[in-house]
């Protein structure tokens, strides 16, 4: 028995020089030790920005740090084999291998081409200019260091819908390319934000060119053979079509001996856009509950101020658990990135208390939040910042316990503003545990166990609190929290 337990084994500011690959290798036992069953990877492949890309400015999909392309031979994580040695540790401890898909564009085009093109509102992408422009555009990859190893497939303006810059004339915004698949403008079951989310940044990939969908197709065939990879994250699936990862799935699924885990980054807080992408997809990948980050992020800023009873009101595990994927915080969120809505480092044991302990949802770990972090860059008002991102206390032993007491029933008790709980039965073979916690005042709650819990006694295994609370001949009790803090109460031996 095992509650799946995932780690994003990286973040935006992760260092370069192939230090990743060997740190997972090395780590992979604790991993397990602890309770992980799963890590996320990042992208493997070579990026625009080769030796320093964090992975998510795709170029070759081919090139798992083998080839000598943009700079350098090696990704930021290191080189193909040291990426086959991290994943063959992992697998060696029995945790699941999810490797990161970036699919919607590509950049770091080899060569230029004449093409047509559309001006485009970027506020509203469904007004598209019918004045026809031509110009040249960054659109053809030929991967010649690659030389046709592995796929032979050569991308050109034919496989595209969009850019945004052309030359001669030269220009920034966001331009329609004009071919044989974009004459009906976007790609339809996409975000409807700025009325057509389709296109997202660079040369944007058109899955309604067969010969681009196949080659897809193909790919996800070949990482599945190369790496042995037992899942796949999906990056930016509002602004690919709905039908085209439908298919993938369904293909990827048909070629892999066991199921594959799926989980999409579908970045929207409107709990019927997650949904309906679900439907679309007939129920084949999970998806981040966004939704619930924000609430973690908000109750973190709030304080006192903030209703613990509704942390889950407008949430994916709220209205469909089996598709949610519960995260406090991502390489997005963490501060000076493009979705930043941090949690601030007094909540996050309150939230991953959350996540961890519940019965409902598959938790996601943050590799900052285990390890910590440091790192500069520049924010949106030009300043530069260095961020220090804290171990947080108890992570750990929230992990362990997810694996040691978070199981059978659960029962909440979401009574008071500032103090909510729940309990955990247990089973016939694992012990339960009662999880309360506080974002103002100390806190209490009496919590009704039954029978079967009568005379028995507790103690915080996280030990905020020191005291040793028994339960009466009625199995009930009233179990303690801190200020601003969370307990959680397993029996004693």
């Amino acid at each position: 028995m095992q509650n799946p337990t995932l780690f994003q084994f990286f973040h935006w500011y992760y260092p370069d020089g192939g230090k990743l690959w060997p740190e997972v290798a090395e780590k992979a036992a604790w991993l397990a030790e602890i309770g992980i069953t799963a890590a996320w990877l990042p992208p493997a492949y070579k990026g625009e920005s080769g030796g320093y890309s964090v992975g998510y400015d795709t170029y070759d999909l081919f090139d798992l740090g083998e080839f000598e392309q943009k700079g350098s031979r090696a990704t930021k994580y290191g080189d193909k084999e040291g990426l086959l040695a991290a994943i063959s540790a992992l697998k060696q401890h029995k945790l699941g291998v999810i490797l990161d898909v970036v699919l919607n564009h590509k950049m770091g085009a080899d060569e230029k081409e004449r093409v047509q093109v559309n001006r485009v509102n970027m506020d509203n992408r469904e007004e598209i200019s019918d004045d026809i422009i031509e110009a040249e555009a960054w659109t053809r990859f030929i991967f010649a260091a690659r030389n046709g190893q592995y796929s032979k497939f050569i991308w050109d303006f034919h496989c595209f819908s969009g850019v945004d810059h052309i030359e001669n004339p030269d220009e920034q915004g966001i331009f329609k390319i004009i071919n044989d698949y974009t004459g009906g403008g976007w790609n339809d079951q996409v975000d409807d934000e700025f009325g057509n989310y389709d296109y997202l940044m660079g040369a944007n990939v058109d899955f309604r060119n067969n010969a681009v969908s196949e080659e897809l197709k193909y790919w996800g065939r070949w990482i599945m053979e190369q790496t042995q990879c037992t899942g796949f994250r999906l990056d930016a699936v509002k602004h690919i079509p709905a039908w085209f990862y439908k298919e993938w799935i369904d293909h990827i699924q048909a070629q892999s001996e066991q199921p594959m885990y799926l989980v999409a980054e579908y970045w929207s807080f409107d709990v019927p856009t997650l949904q309906n992408y679900i439907r679309q997809v007939e129920g084949k990948t999970m998806l981040f509950d966004a939704p619930l980050q924000l609430n973690f992020h908000h109750a973190s800023k709030q304080g006192a101020d903030y209703d613990l009873t509704t942390i889950f009101d407008n949430t994916l595990v709220a209205a469909d658990a089996a598709h949610a994927v519960t995260l406090v915080a991502n390489h997005d969120t963490q501060p000076l990135q493009s979705l930043e809505a941090p949690v601030e480092p007094w909540f996050k044991p309150l939230a991953y208390a959350l996540t961890l302990l519940r019965e409902h949802g598959v938790p996601i770990v943050f590799y900052p939040d285990l390890f910590g972090a440091s790192y500069e860059d520049e924010g949106e008002d030009g300043n530069n910042y260095t961020v220090n991102l804290p171990v947080i206390p108890h992570l750990e032993a929230l992990i362990r316990a997810r694996q040691g007491y978070a199981w059978g029933a659960q029962t909440d008790y979401f009574d008071h503003p500032n103090c909510i709980a729940f309990s955990r039965s247990g089973t016939a073979e694992q012990p339960g545990c009662v999880v309360v916690m506080s974002n103002g005042e100390a806190g209490e709650k009496t919590i009704e166990l039954g029978d079967n819990f009568a005379g028995k006694q507790w103690r915080d295994m996280l030990e905020n609190r020191g005291e040793v609370i028994t339960t009466d001949e009625k199995g009930s009790a009233q179990f303690f929290c801190a200020a601003g803090s969370v307990s959680v109460w397993i029996m004693t031996e």
